[in-house]
């Protein structure tokens, strides 16, 4: 019965539908583009590319991933993931070449096996970034922005390869527009990375689950190498991954454990989503703020640096509001975008690519401190004040005192009490 579930789950996810409607307008396009309906070779790449796209796309994800981590530079990312696309895509171009379905004419026409496969890989990584940064917009769903994406490209692409008048030149130029679209974003932001004004205001974002050393010694170094009059920080609330998994039922609260929530899947779940890609327990958005504020306190930082709390801002726009209200209250102010290389700070970079000409201050992540294991109970990276709270989470106190201020802790949300 588990077995039959599980497969069934598979099945009917948006990730495994997704693959199949590209496998499908695969198959359509080159079928009807060559008249190959039959052609086994076809068939085959087109079951392939419906079967593998989920993992293909999770491997894609994660070699992009330990690059960032490596080098905090956007481009490499985008290279690293560009290659391994290019592999796959050649692979595919050339079963299409040696099983017939194109012609040694059709692919030298468009710069043959590895130009055709250069060329969709550029357009598919440009339209990609598009569909998503429309999502992050509010406009569409994810998924089914990607499938247009996607389908677009495959169609494009597949039309180029019949010699049609004009196809092949609006084939070229589309791909070296929507590449060009990818590369210049994250070429310019990683310029203005290393070339910026010594002026203006920074932003932080991010979970802060909890903040640590780490968070501390960024902002200290903004402060100090960007000459910023202020910074602004602002945890994340929740998520828009875990709001609208929440809204489908894929995701749920399980319990309150030593004041984490630990959130686990449902059987609605899409098996291909990795819905906590920085672990599944958090403290509650109210304690992880009183957290911030209390520790930028003890720092000595109150005075240059601001925890915004903009929960209806956040809900409706999420962080690209929160910029939105900052540039607003700041105009023609220099912004500096401050993020770690680990996964969740090159997302905050990625929004804040997004949001405008804001200058990124990337920090490679090689020190060792890490929330999660915080989070498991490792002491010494946090700050005293924080480290004296999380200790009276762990414990389970339902009322207690820390740094002079008496905290109500209910279910892992600490409320101030009145003195």
């Amino acid at each position: 019965m588990h077995k039959t579930a599980t497969t069934w789950q598979y099945l009917r996810s948006p990730s495994t539908l997704l693959a199949l409607a590209v496998g499908a307008v695969m198959f359509g396009a080159y079928g009807f583009a060559h008249t190959a309906w039959t052609n086994l070779f076809l068939i085959a790449v087109c079951v392939v590319v419906a079967v593998c796209l989920p993992a293909y796309s999770r491997l894609s994800n994660k070699l992009e991933e330990i690059v960032n981590l490596r080098f905090a530079l956007v481009t490499f990312g985008r290279v690293g993931r560009f290659a391994l696309q290019l592999l796959f895509n050649s692979a595919v171009f050339l079963a299409f070449q040696l099983g017939g379905v194109l012609d040694s004419a059709a692919l030298h026409d468009v710069g043959g096996v590895l130009g055709i496969a250069a060329l969709t890989t550029l357009a598919s990584q440009g339209a990609q970034y598009a569909a998503v940064m429309l999502f992050n917009r509010g406009i569409g769903d994810l998924n089914r922005n990607v499938i247009v994406a996607l389908s677009v490209n495959v169609l494009v692409t597949a039309a180029a390869t019949t010699g049609l008048p004009l196809v092949k030149p609006t084939f070229v130029a589309l791909s070296l527009a929507l590449g060009g679209f990818i590369f210049g974003v994250g070429a310019l932001s990683d310029l203005r990375a290393k070339i910026y004004p010594r002026r203006g205001i920074g932003i932080f974002f991010g979970t802060f689950n909890p903040l640590h050393v780490t968070h501390i010694a960024i902002v200290e170094r903004a402060l100090r190498q960007r000459g910023l009059s202020k910074i602004f920080i602002h945890p994340t609330i929740v998520p828009k991954l875990h709001a609208q998994a929440f809204e489908r039922g894929e995701i749920r609260q399980a319990r309150v454990e030593a004041g984490l929530g630990v959130l686990e899947r449902t059987e609605k779940a899409d098996l291909n989503v990795n819905y906590f890609p920085t672990g599944n327990r958090f403290y509650p958005p109210e304690t992880r703020r009183l957290m911030i504020e209390l520790a930028i306190k003890e720092a000595s930082l109150s005075d240059r640096v601001e925890v915004l709390w903009l929960p209806e801002v956040y809900r409706d726009k999420g962080f690209h509001g929160v910029v939105a209200t900052i540039q607003g209250l700041n105009p023609g102010v220099p912004l500096h975008g401050l993020h770690g290389s680990d996964l969740g700070g090159m997302w905050v970079r990625g929004i804040y690519d997004e949001c405008g000409w804001i200058y990124p201050m990337p920090v490679r992540r090689h020190d060792g401190v890490s929330a999660t294991a915080i989070r498991n109970g490792t002491a010494g990276m946090t700050t005293q004040v924080v480290t004296a709270l999380l200790a009276n989470l762990r414990a389970g106190n339902d009322a207690f005192e820390v740094a002079g201020q008496r905290f109500q802790n209910d279910h892992g949300r600490l409320v101030p009490v009145e003195q």
